[in-house]
């Protein structure tokens, strides 16, 4: 008997240890980011909203940064909670340009709402820089969602998301894998996936063209793994495609430009994006519950991108996907808004014809949340 309450005994020290040394771990794998305190976005504060810099660490142990924006009539002391938003978006680009943006005009309709750096890019942590991940991109929206989720003034029960260009895709696929996403919008949308397998308009999507570029990544691992490579080409060559004009005129320039965003500069690692082409984001969103809108540009290049994805949501089949799912549960809330003249990027900023229809976007919150 005696001997049973010692090895018990030795065991319970033995947890107390491991415990203190797990909380050890944790609180080491935190990183201590470097966050500019000054107003450095590519649109001006609007006098509607109160904003403050945040972090937020994701389950992979990566801190997070983050601009959180309130509506300036939100009362601190009332015990309303508000409906809350997440934004990140496009694939490449950093709060401080158009996430931030579409961030700041949901407060000003009523909405906290916070813009956040994925992990590996702009303020937020890891290493190394510009890498991107499947399953790290998403869980960083479903921390996100964490982070809203406990903050005093917001209703846990009211949260939803908007991912813009490459980070709509993300977007869906959280709000598939996370029902406490209550709402979705999908801005101007890429599958990053679809894109990184098949190629542009799916004319790489064949196994040979796969293989080699297999072959040449993996090649570049050995030769190279930090080589950087993606960001918006400049100066632009005059026989440009115009959609990569209309990148130019946005990352290349005073309305979009910023120092810490990979698209303005150069680009991603070139192996840092490669878990995509082996992924398939959409497999599941024809099971999401929730409320869902689509919001792409007429004129927009990346058009069926949003238009596959809506109809396979909806439907469970559409043009460019191999895979057939079983018809949505709850079809009478997705929706798919087409903008009259818009191309891609009219959407990150609504551009010269005030494309974004900001005030429909809280309609569609405030119904859903």
């Amino acid at each position: 008997m005696k001997k049973i309450i010692l090895i018990a005994a030795a065991a319970l020290v033995m947890a107390a240890c491991s415990n203190k040394q797990e909380t050890k771990n944790n609180e080491n794998m935190k990183q201590e980011l470097n966050l500019t305190q000054e107003w450095d976005k590519v649109f001006p504060l609007s006098e509607k909203v109160n904003h403050r810099k945040v972090t937020f660490e994701n389950q992979y142990g990566l801190t997070m940064a983050a601009d959180l924006y309130t509506p300036v009539e939100a009362n601190n002391d009332s015990p309303t909670r508000l409906p809350a938003i997440a934004v990140s978006g496009p694939f490449g680009a950093v709060k401080e340009q158009c996430s931030g943006l579409y961030a700041m005009r949901m407060a000003e309709r009523g909405f906290v709402a916070l813009a956040f750096d994925p992990s590996f890019t702009g303020e937020s942590g890891g290493e190394p820089r510009r890498t991107a991940s499947p399953d790290i991109n998403t869980e960083d929206f479903m921390a996100a969602v964490d982070y809203l989720s406990q903050l005093e003034n917001v209703d846990p029960e009211r949260i939803g998301i908007i991912g813009i260009c490459g980070w709509g895709g993300i977007a869906l696929n959280a709000a598939a894998a996370d029902p406490r996403i209550k709402a979705t919008v999908a801005s101007t949308m890429y599958d990053m996936t679809r894109v990184s397998g098949n190629g542009y308009y799916d004319s790489d999507d064949n196994e040979e063209a796969r293989h080699a570029a297999r072959e040449a990544m993996g090649k570049q691992r050995l030769a190279d793994p930090m080589a950087m490579a993606g960001g918006v080409i400049d100066p632009l060559p005059e026989d440009a495609p115009q959609f990569v004009k209309d990148y130019h005129a946005y990352y290349k320039t005073p309305r979009g430009y910023h120092k810490r965003s990979g698209n303005s500069n150069d680009g991603w690692r070139v192996i840092g994006t490669q878990a995509y082409a082996n992924s398939r984001f959409l497999y599941y969103i024809n099971e999401i519950r929730s409320a869902v809108l689509v919001m792409h540009g007429e004129k927009a290049h990346s058009r069926y991108f949003g238009e596959a994805a809506y109809h396979y949501m909806v439907d469970g089949k559409a043009e460019g996907y191999n895979f057939i799912g079983k018809q949505n549960p709850n079809p009478d809330n997705k929706q798919l808004l087409i903008i009259p003249g818009a191309t891609h990027c009219d959407l990150y900023d609504s551009g010269e014809g005030n494309y974004i229809p900001w005030d429909t976007l809280a309609e569609f919150f405030g119904k859903n949340l």
